[in-house]
């Protein structure tokens, strides 16, 4: 699981995993949009091939990448127990928001003393 994490916290990677998403591409098609030599790009791809993540295949001169999707689903599944995490926090930070809002509304409905009668 550490090897897919550390492929997946470099933004170029993770925008190459995006591409495969839509469709298989070879490493030149991979290495396209972005501002790097050839080689470069292969060694991000051999990142995301000793992850898991993605599967070369040669067909002559050209390689040929498709995405393995299993071991994102994995990184996932671990990252679920941070998600429940951060949704009972972000509930109960909406309560006390809504409690707080509630109580003033309730504060700037009292008339004060300072206001003239409504009659007047």
């Amino acid at each position: 699981m550490d090897e897919v994490f550390q492929a997946l916290s470099d933004g170029t990677r993770r925008q190459m995993l995006r591409d495969l998403a839509m469709n298989d591409r070879t490493v030149s098609e991979l290495a396209a949009p972005h501002p790097m030599s050839l080689a470069a790009a292969s060694k991000h791809i051999r990142v995301l091939e000793n992850a898991g993540l993605i599967r070369r295949e040669v067909e002559g001169r050209t390689h040929r990448c498709h995405l393995e999707a299993a071991p994102l689903a994995a990184a996932h599944d671990e990252l679920g127990f941070y998600e429940q995490f951060w949704t009972s926090s972000l509930n109960e930070l909406d309560r006390l928001l809504r409690e707080e809002a509630a109580q003033k509304n309730q504060a700037d409905a009292k008339p004060s003393k300072k206001d003239p009668p409504k009659d007047a």
